[in-house]
């Protein structure tokens, strides 16, 4: 899917359960996050309304139950995600963000090493 929908903080916590484990059925995926989140079943009913009109995810009806597909992968979410912040934060300046990140974090001998070998790798390509 080139054009990722927005999924929302909380939508994200039943695509978490979907990326785990599918197809799931409303009953597990309620079950689930009302223990996890204490939401309500309407609230968990609403993102999955939500995410299936967004196209993020998809149902088949099974006997009377509706088994839930994702139609997102989790690599295309966090792709979405890091641009949206990138975006947001770092008016889309990547340099800017490894920087401030390689300035603030302590990274181990091994991070460096791979670090290393991932910036030659794109300066050769």
């Amino acid at each position: 899917m080139s054009n990722s929908p927005h999924i929302t903080e909380a939508e994200s916590q039943v695509m978490k359960l979907l990326w785990q484990k599918e197809p799931l059925s409303a009953y597990d995926i309620i079950s689930k996050l009302s223990d996890q989140m204490s939401w309500t079943d309407q609230t968990i009913k609403t993102f999955l309304n939500r995410l299936h009109k967004k196209n993020a995810i998809r149902f088949e009806k099974a006997g009377r139950n509706y088994l839930y597909y994702s139609l997102v992968s989790h690599e295309e979410y966090l792709k979405a995600e890091n641009r949206s912040f990138l975006d947001r934060v770092y008016n889309g300046a990547v340099g800017m963000l490894c920087t401030k990140f390689l300035e603030e974090e302590t990274l181990s001998e091994k991070d460096i090493e791979e670090l290393q070998q991932l910036l030659e790798k794109k300066k050769n390509s």
